[in-house]
């Protein structure tokens, strides 16, 4: 893969650690007007553009202080970045989310990419699907990829990562739901670009995870690690909770590993970075 002809636009949990894997030029310019994504993409001049660019804050309720901040980010910048990459002959790739469904369990069956998006209690939601349905669309005829993550999970310790989240709550809920390992996104990532897929995908590791199964992983490394169970009326708090299909992916030829095979493998690497407190 030639680094030099991608270009990440945003340097936050996602941008930083794309970077890091792909070793290409990042951007953390701010982006309010067509101007000012033209003259970066001017400035560094990829084939590919990568956009990272988003709000969500401490959680998804922070979206709702700063309504702007939100619409910018997460609806207005993936709209100009698609217009400039057409204008401009650039693929487009954008990080979407999966957080804009509905899910009735137990018995749904793994929601797939033709399904049209459904959740609209949450703003977050709602900007995130502002921007991907006319991506979508533009899509069927021109080259724009847009990856879909869920509750990314990570070897390292972040803040955004969902490990370091459960860890710091200690109260969690029992609910299964997709989860995006992040070293198997960065390789389906490079996958999709090495055989130039566009439309839309569900990028999360096979089934899914109940946040309780992952804390075992860790209590088995950390035996003085408590948690609580707790209802999800408890947290009084508006969320998704969803499996996404991953069929889709997996038709390209790309192996989806299942959720469950890798926690002792993200949870050794995360301990060997960043040992428990005593």
């Amino acid at each position: 893969m030639n680094k030099n002809r991608i270009l990440i636009l945003g340097k936050g949990f996602f941008g930083a650690r794309l970077q890091e894997e792909l070793d290409c030029p990042v951007s953390e310019r701010k982006i309010f007007s067509f101007k000012d994504a033209e003259e970066e993409i001017d400035k560094f001049k990829p084939e590919i553009i990568i956009n990272t660019i988003g709000h969500i804050g401490e959680n998804v309720d922070e979206c709702e202080k700063d309504i702007d901040k939100t619409l910018t980010a997460n609806t207005f910048v993936p709209l100009i970045l698609c217009e400039l990459s057409l204008r401009k002959k650039i693929k487009l790739i954008h990080f979407s989310s999966g957080c804009i469904y509905h899910f009735a369990y137990p018995n749904q069956k793994p929601i797939s990419e033709d399904s049209p998006p459904d959740f609209f209690e949450l703003f977050y939601s709602r900007t995130k699907i502002y921007a991907e349905e006319p991506l979508r669309i533009l899509a069927e005829k021109y080259p724009i990829l847009i990856l879909r993550p869920r509750v990314p999970l990570d070897n390292r310790p972040h803040p955004r990562n969902i490990l370091t989240k459960l860890i710091n709550y200690r109260r969690v809920i029992d609910i299964p739901n997709s989860i995006t390992y992040l070293p198997d996104f960065i390789k389906a990532l490079k996958y999709l670009i090495d055989i130039n897929a566009r439309g839309v995908f569900n990028v999360v590791n096979k089934g899914a995870l109940r946040y309780p199964e992952l804390l075992e992983v860790y209590k088995k490394y950390v035996p003085d690690f408590r948690y609580e169970i707790i209802n999800l009326k408890e947290l009084r708090r508006v969320r998704t909770n969803v499996i996404l299909s991953t069929k889709k992916l997996e038709e390209t030829g790309f192996k989806v590993r299942e959720i469950h095979t890798l926690l002792e493998e993200c949870v050794k690497k995360y301990l060997e970075v960043r040992p428990p407190k005593q």
